[in-house]
């Protein structure tokens, strides 16, 4: 049965079947929302007895005509989106076993000594870490337009306050550990880059406390293969343009397991093209994957447990414009499992960001709002199924800062101790295919 929904809290008998229309609703006046406690600025199980299906909505012919202002564009020019499908995600190849195959440069270590070595010449003998792998990547061939490839074997500290410099056309892969020590500076990690192009981390174990484990700035063309950083402080991979620049292109990133970073475990801004397999947070205090003005991005699975408690940060996090092309918000940001166990959020989308389409999700007892999408844009959850348990409201708002969220699916969700709330009016919000423990789990504005 269809039922056309007006103004106030929607309403029926127990156990009856609910039909949330997704346009065409008829027009009301929108509530004003308060700010929602924790938010910063930048710096499938199925239903069981007594549980409600909601059919898929049948959108009025007279539709409801969107009040959303245009969002003004920040930039002259903006990238083209890609078209992506939220149906199959591409998950990138694991780098092969560390240090097999041809490499034309070593940096080794034995006892207490580093040696780094280029075509039979020792270019460095010594007991610093940094020293020894710096002197490594700075012996190959100046000048070149092919990758050439350093292999480190062995373990050693770098201090927080120093870093490893790639430049383009360079591929490493470090069979060992990096530990980093002492007090951070600004822009400092093991592993660094800046204006380079076309550059490859095969293997990297990172512990200690950087203040980025890998910082790569204004880049095109990377590599990340499998990624390992267990933590006590600092952020663990951060990929950007500077805020100014053209945006860094075509980063591809296979595995990342990030525990105990005191900020994200991932985190870009300003970039355009961006495939990453798997995110695995453990423990971090902030977001687990947070993307900030990146579009044309394609991301397999965030897998997080911990990530951002007490924080109004997320498992996944969207922010600044993130998947904006142009003034609009076309779809060009793929996810296919969001996962989320305790911490702050769940999923969040904010401060103007859309154009996603997330398959899966599987969120349970999260400390903050299991799903909130605020000023967010045509963004639909769970194409694919999910579950969401306990933890905080599934929330559908906007602040006054910015033009209301618009274009927003729930979609293929088994609700259980929790419930959706629309506050202020959603222009074109369907609500399809959830099951929630009673009709009142769904509360519209």
């Amino acid at each position: 049965m269809n039922r056309q929904l007006s103004a106030g809290v929607l309403a029926v008998l127990a156990g009856a079947v609910l039909v949330v229309a997704g346009v065409g609703l008829v027009p009301r006046v929108a509530a004003t929302v308060s700010a929602v406690a924790g938010e910063e600025p930048y710096t499938p199980s199925p239903g069981g007895s007594g549980r409600v299906p909601v059919p898929p909505a049948t959108p009025s012919a007279s539709g409801l005509a969107s009040t959303a202002s245009a969002v003004p564009s920040s930039r002259a020019s903006a990238p083209v989106a890609a078209s992506v499908s939220a149906a199959a995600v591409p998950v990138p190849s694991s780098a092969s076993s560390c240090g097999g195959g041809a490499q034309d440069a070593t940096v080794v270590r034995s006892g207490d000594t580093w040696t780094a070595s280029r075509a039979g010449r020792t270019v460095y003998t010594g007991a610093d870490t940094r020293s020894a792998i710096q002197a490594g990547i700075d012996s190959l061939t100046p000048g070149r337009t092919v990758k050439e490839r350093v292999v480190v074997r062995g373990s050693g500290s770098v201090s927080a306050a120093a870093r490893i410099k790639l430049h383009s056309y360079t591929t490493i892969d470090v069979c060992g550990t990096i530990d980093v020590v002492g007090a951070g500076a600004t822009d400092m990690a093991p592993v660094f880059a800046r204006d380079v192009t076309d550059i490859e981390v095969q293997h990297l174990k990172v512990t200690g406390t950087p203040m980025y484990g890998i910082f790569l700035r204004d880049v095109t063309n990377v590599k990340l293969g499998r990624i390992d950083m267990r933590l006590s402080g600092g952020l663990g991979v951060r990929i950007d343009n500077g805020s100014t620049g053209p945006f860094s292109k075509n980063i591809v990133i296979d595995d990342v397991y990030v525990s105990g970073a005191g900020s994200h475990a991932v985190e870009t801004a300003g970039v355009d093209g961006l495939t990453i397999g798997t995110v695995t947070a453990r423990d971090v205090g902030e977001a687990g994957l947070l993307l900030n003005t990146t579009i044309n991005a394609t991301i397999g699975t965030v897998d997080a447990a911990n990530t951002g408690t007490g924080t109004g940060y997320a498992a996944f996090r969207m922010a600044n414009r993130n998947g904006r092309v142009g003034d609009a918000y076309p779809s060009n940001i793929t996810v296919g499992l969001v996962k989320a166990r305790g911490g702050g959020r769940g999923i969040f989308c904010v401060s103007e960001s859309g154009g996603a389409r997330i398959g899966r999700v599987d969120i349970a007892d999260t400390g903050g709002n299991a799903i909130l999408l605020e000023n967010c844009y045509n963004t639909t959850i769970a194409t694919r199924g999910g579950t969401i348990t306990g933890g905080g409201e599934i929330r559908l708002a906007s602040r006054r800062t910015f033009a209301p969220s618009r274009d927003l699916t729930l979609g293929k969700l088994t609700i259980v101790d929790n419930h959706i709330t629309e506050a202020p009016c959603v222009a074109g919000l369907t609500i399809t295919d959830v099951e929630v423990d009673s009709p009142a789990d769904i509360r519209r504005c």
